[in-house]
């Protein structure tokens, strides 16, 4: 009898493990909810690579479709590669160089953290892992404004280069526990899911690319259309989809705040679409799908940063400010005439200016109380806007001058921008010597 005591009690111990989590060899408990939580979050983020590699692919002309999806897929094994052995130490670890980036040795190839659990409740594999996604989907972002001119090979030199040296320091400022945005003013400055890391820095690159290598041959004076733009709504919603991820799964928990992340993020995306062909509707006379797509996006994007922070009707008004002031730049880029080809810089550079500003205004009461107890005073909504204002113009100006830096010295070694029969023989032949679909090309 006794016997079948101990394997009832056996049973009962391996029950309370799967439900409550599991000690690791440091005394930790693994968290296997907000374990189950991160790993989803993980493979959701990773769906948006596939996702923004339709959405931009489906806006190209069809000679370029391949080559433009080759852009977001060829990213993700050089920035995986690279993660592994020295971006999640150059973006996590300990400040060196006065805290431009950090090191530590441990995360060099990962080799440290085999067995290690976080406080957080998940195995730093995972958060590693998560982490990286991010550092995937930014370079790829970039390539919107340069999309339909650019040689892969110095895309693929271009990537890595500005993975190392922007992306994995910013990183480092603003999430990194010793980093010097993240420890601004009274709780650092707010960066829920990478609006300053992840959408500043690709739209303004994209912008100083897009500037220094000059426009597509025949812009804005031939008529340029996208060859599929049932492929670019698809991908847009997958990005939706890979968005919750993106944004709920930075509470890096699985609880209240990943709640509060995901309800941010689904009105802020409604309500920018919402915005963006009603804008349209009153300016052109007709709601287009690219129009909703776009909105889509825009809301998006300003509400990464805020996620954590908004309640939903802030989101929602983050969504239609942005939607506002995205098309407006868009509109501007139109009159001022330079080829930013996807609108990479409308989109997301000023998407995510605008939503690492404006959400100071609607930032939860809770937040700030505890804000102005870490303080030992009042903390105020204008001394917050300060310490934004602050990190969106460090990452603007560090971004523009790397960026443009990278591709001076890298236009030395490897030529950047296609030439002329390149260009119009299409990505696809040049560089792959494929088709993307399987028809004559017409362009």
């Amino acid at each position: 009898m006794k016997y079948k005591w101990k394997i009832v009690l056996t049973m009962l111990v391996l029950l309370s493990a799967g439900t409550t989590g599991l000690y690791a060899s440091d005394g930790k408990v693994v968290d296997s909810g907000a374990t189950a939580w991160m790993l989803t979050s993980t493979a959701l983020v990773l769906l948006m690579i596939p996702g923004l590699a339709m959405f931009y692919g489906g806006l190209v002309r069809t000679k370029n479709v391949l080559g433009t999806i080759m852009h977001s897929f060829v990213a993700m094994g050089i920035i995986s590669v690279l993660w592994v052995i020295l971006g999640y130490s150059m973006s996590f670890g300990s400040n060196v160089l006065g805290g431009w980036f950090g090191w530590n040795p441990d995360y060099f190839f990962l080799k440290g953290i085999d067995d290690t659990i976080m406080d957080a409740g998940i195995p730093e594999y995972v958060f590693s892992m998560f982490q990286g996604k991010f550092a995937i989907i930014t370079p790829a972002l970039i390539a919107g404004a340069f999309a339909e001119r650019v040689t892969f090979k110095a895309y693929c030199f271009f990537i890595a280069i500005w993975s190392i040296l922007v992306y994995n320091p910013l990183c480092h400022w603003v999430w990194a526990s010793d980093g010097f945005l993240f420890n601004m003013g009274a709780r650092g400055a707010i960066d829920f899911a990478g609006g300053t890391v992840v959408h500043i820095s690709a739209g303004v690159s994209g912008l100083v690319a897009a500037l220094y290598l000059g426009s597509r041959r025949g812009y804005p004076y031939q008529v340029i259309r996208p060859n599929n733009l049932v492929i670019m709504m698809l991908g847009a919603g997958l990005l939706w989809v890979g968005w919750f991820g993106f944004n709920a799964g930075s509470s890096i928990s699985s609880g209240l705040s990943t709640a509060q992340a995901l309800v941010a993020t689904q009105v802020a995306a409604a309500t920018g679409a919402l915005a963006w062909i009603i804008i349209e509707s009153l300016h052109q006379g007709k709601a287009t799908a690219l129009g909703f797509a776009s909105g889509i996006l825009a809301g998006l994007v300003a509400v990464t940063p805020a996620a954590g922070v908004v309640q939903p009707y802030g989101a929602m008004i983050l969504g239609m400010l942005a939607s506002m002031i995205c098309y407006m730049a868009i509109q501007v880029k139109n009159r001022l005439g330079y080829d930013d080809s996807l609108d990479a810089f409308g989109i997301h550079g000023v998407g995510g200016i605008s939503g690492a500003l404006l959400l100071t205004f609607f930032i939860r009461p809770s937040w700030m109380q505890e804000a102005s107890a870490a303080a030992g005073g009042s903390w105020t909504v204008w001394n917050q806007l300060g310490i934004q204002v602050i990190a969106v113009l460090i990452a603007i100006v560090y971004s523009a001058l790397m960026t443009l830096i990278i591709i001076y010295l890298l236009n030395k070694v490897v030529r950047f921008k296609s030439n002329e029969d390149e260009e119009m023989a299409g990505l696809d032949r040049s560089y792959h010597g494929e088709r993307g679909y399987g028809m004559l090309n017409t362009d």
